[in-house]
């Protein structure tokens, strides 16, 4: 395929601005013709500070625009699957936010819909390519640390949303550690057979009035017998806490979390380095890059995305699942969730 690949966003909100400007400012490769938000003003604002020549309070107006090959899909988790659907019957190439949807049975659909079409479609799990765990991932397939034992996975907030936010997000389960349930999959590249939830009301007794936790641990068993370990908080006074650590047969790997500087300051007294970046907008900046990067370079090539429908859904079931297990204070073999 020839020239840029023209890209209608829909969403203009925060991530959805973020990717469009990503791609005005760094991937030469596409362009974005289109924004659409369900706030007309977003979309506007989005578009004029872009130069982005057209402004829509509907997403039709992009999916009928048959000049328009590829979208990414950045609005209200409620409206994803039912607008990868319209996408894949308008036949446009698909990037989606995570998660494609709460409920497995219109995940499956979209999904459906997908294939028939035979469209492409890449879920927005950005720290797949995150400089960090994507060195993680190559030791662990390259072989260096042996045979697997365990995984270690820390992510935390600087500070917990606004409770309207955790009233509509599918809950830390399903809008947070999510990612966290990818990250296991995709550093280990295992499949998770059962988990077991310990979990909270640490940070903010409104959370938990929303019907949700703030803090909580899930043990993870995979397929081989390898175990895991996702630690999750919604407040770290200190930053935005990102690490991981594998242990191996042959050896282990653990990544820190990244600083303004590498600058240490040592003295009689202690010892000190900067605080950590302080959210993701500011730690993943050149993951979102290069995900939509890609996401076109498929397009381009007639590649297969790296981060599948598949891999959307799966993370899903894992969420379910941990809350099942909270809830019943048992084990929860992902097989029953389906």
């Amino acid at each position: 395929m020839g020239g840029k690949v023209r890209i209608g966003v829909i969403g203009a909100g925060r991530i959805g601005r973020l990717h469009a400007q990503n791609i005005v400012r760094r991937v030469p490769e596409a362009e974005v013709v289109a924004v659409s938000d369900v706030i007309k003003k977003a979309a506007e604002e989005c578009a004029a500070a872009l130069g982005v020549p057209h402004a829509y309070d509907n997403p039709r107006k992009i999916l009928e625009d048959k000049s328009i090959e590829a979208v990414l899909i950045c609005s209200s988790t409620d409206t994803h699957s039912t607008l990868i659907e319209q996408a894949a019957e308008a036949g446009k190439h698909i990037f989606c936010e995570k998660p494609i949807d709460f409920d497995l049975k219109r995940i499956d659909r979209a999904l459906q819909k997908v294939e028939q079409a035979k469209v492409k479609l890449q879920i927005g799990f950005n720290r797949r390519f995150d400089h960090n765990f994507k060195r993680v991932r190559q030791a662990v397939e390259e072989g260096k640390l042996g045979k697997l034992y365990s995984i270690r996975i820390i992510s935390r907030d600087p500070a917990p949303p606004p409770i309207a936010y955790v009233k509509v997000s599918g809950g830390l389960f399903l809008d947070m550690m999510i990612h966290d349930f990818d990250m296991a999959r995709f550093l280990t590249g295992k499949e998770v057979e059962e988990v077991y939830t310990l979990a909270g009301v640490m940070v903010d007794p409104e959370i938990g009035k929303a019907g949700d936790v703030d803090t909580a641990l899930v043990t993870l068993r995979f397929s081989d017998g390898t175990i895991g370990s996702i630690d999750n908080c919604r407040k770290a006074v200190f930053g935005y806490d990102q690490r991981v650590e594998i242990l191996g047969s042959e050896g282990m790997i653990l990544t820190e979390n990244d600083r303004p500087n590498t600058a240490r300051l040592a003295t009689s007294k202690s010892v000190c380095e900067d605080l950590p970046l302080f959210f993701f907008l500011e730690r993943y900046t050149e993951s979102y890059v290069s995900e939509i990067q890609t996401f076109i370079t498929c397009i381009q090539k007639d590649l297969v995305p790296p981060v599948t429908g598949k891999d959307g859904r799966i993370p899903v079931v894992m969420g379910k699942a941990a809350r099942l297990s909270y809830d019943e204070k048992r084990p929860v073999k992902l097989s029953e969730i389906g």
